[in-house]
C-alpha cells in the first residue's frame, strides 16, 4: 500500500483563486471507485496501489489544463511501506498514541 500527497497549482490564470481547479482535480478522485482520499487546506492525500495513484495524479494534473490553465505545477510526495500496512488513519493514530 502506498500514499501520496498531491498539490495541483495552475499558473497564469485570470484569478488568484485556484479552488475551481482543485475541485476539478478532486472530482476525479470522487468519481473513482475504491479510492480513499483526504482533502486538506494545502494538498490532497490519497492511499492505494502506487501504480493506480500515479495514474490518478496524472489525470488530476491534466484536469487543470482541461479547465483552461496554460501552465500547471504539480507536486507529489510518495510514502510507501513494505514492512506493514500504511494508511492515513494509521499514521495519525501512531502520532496520537505517542502524544498520550
Amino acid at each position: 500500500m502506498a500514499m501520496i500527497d498531491i498539490s495541483v497549482v495552475p499558473v497564469g490564470t485570470k484569478s488568484p483563486s485556484v479552488s475551481q481547479y482543485v475541485a476539478g482535480a478532486v472530482r476525479i478522485l470522487k468519481n473513482e471507485p475504491g479510492i480513499k482520499y483526504e482533502l486538506t487546506a494545502m494538498n490532497t492525500i490519497i492511499e492505494g496501489d502506487l501504480e493506480k495513484l500515479m495514474a490518478l495524479a496524472q489525470r488530476m494534473h491534466r484536469s487543470a489544463f482541461d479547465a483552461g490553465a496554460v501552465r500547471v505545477v504539480t507536486t507529489i510526495r510518495i510514502d510507501e511501506r513494505h514492512d506493514k500496512p500504511l494508511t492515513m488513519n494509521g499514521k495519525i493514530a501512531s502520532v496520537k498514541k505517542k502524544l498520550g
